[in-house]
């Protein structure tokens, strides 16, 4: 199996111009595209070029489906936390994307298990994902499937470590320890199964940082275990490493 393919830009927004070039000639190539798409403060500034270069250019997302990797289990799209709103903010609210075309998981559906057998379902019925866009964790998750014992293939509730919670709700973690109640917010998620992923014609994984750099050695440099999940993508054909010097070991 062939490594990924790695393109090293200086900066973080080097990268972010680097990543969303690539992704708006695929969308230009491939009007009817299939994207999963990341959140997290990583894409960013990738959505920011994406959403410039539709109004620079006209890329048309009118033809485009996206389905996220994940959404908070408890809260609506409304909600500040909810990843729907984070993609109206930074993506779906500057581009021509349809509505209907713009798939997340129902954080309020009353049936967890139910929800995430549809949202699966959606997927497929699409097709399957053409392209895959990812984030790392610096445990190595994808989307928010954990290091552990096992990995779940499909669309799933996850846990969130603590570490993965922690890092995203710095507010939420300190006041948690002085209101031990609040330990229990935004713990469970929804997931992309890395079946799911693994199963997308194209990866493009997005990556800055020092602290990403070892998330990356270990999964490209050591062996495949579930202990550290980006690693399955060593399994993938076509893997697409888009990083800036500093998550590439250059400096």
């Amino acid at each position: 199996m062939k490594g990924p393919r790695r393109i090293v830009a200086a900066d973080y927004d080097a990268m972010s111009r680097q990543a969303a070039g690539l992704i708006d000639a695929t969308i230009r190539e491939s009007p009817r595209l299939v994207l999963a798409l990341p959140t997290g403060a990583t894409p960013v500034a990738t959505y920011a070029e994406l959403v410039a270069l539709h109004h620079r250019t006209g890329t048309d997302w009118s033809g485009v489906t996206t389905f996220n990797l994940d959404e908070y289990c408890g809260v609506g799209p409304e909600h500040p936390q909810s990843y729907a709103a984070y993609m109206r903010r930074h993506l779906f609210g500057g581009v021509n994307l349809a509505p209907e075309r713009c798939h997340l998981p129902d954080g309020l559906a009353p049936d967890p298990a139910e929800e995430a057998k549809r949202y699966e379902g959606a997927v497929e019925a699409a097709g399957g994902i053409d392209l895959a866009v990812l984030g790392v964790g610096v445990n190595g998750h994808l989307g928010f499937n954990e290091p552990g014992d096992t990995l779940i293939a499909a669309t799933h509730v996850a846990e969130l470590s603590e570490e993965t919670w922690r890092r995203n709700f710095p507010q939420l973690a300190r006041s948690a320890a002085t209101d031990p109640a609040r330990r229990g917010e935004l713990r469970r998620a929804y997931t992309m199964g890395m079946g799911t992923i693994l199963r997308a014609r194209g990866i493009l994984l997005l990556a800055n940082g020092t602290e990403k750099r070892l998330a990356l050695e270990r999964a490209f440099g050591g062996k495949v275990t579930t202990r550290h999940p980006a690693s399955a993508l060593q399994l993938h054909r076509d893997v697409t490493l888009v990083l800036d010097r500093a998550a590439a070991g250059h400096g």
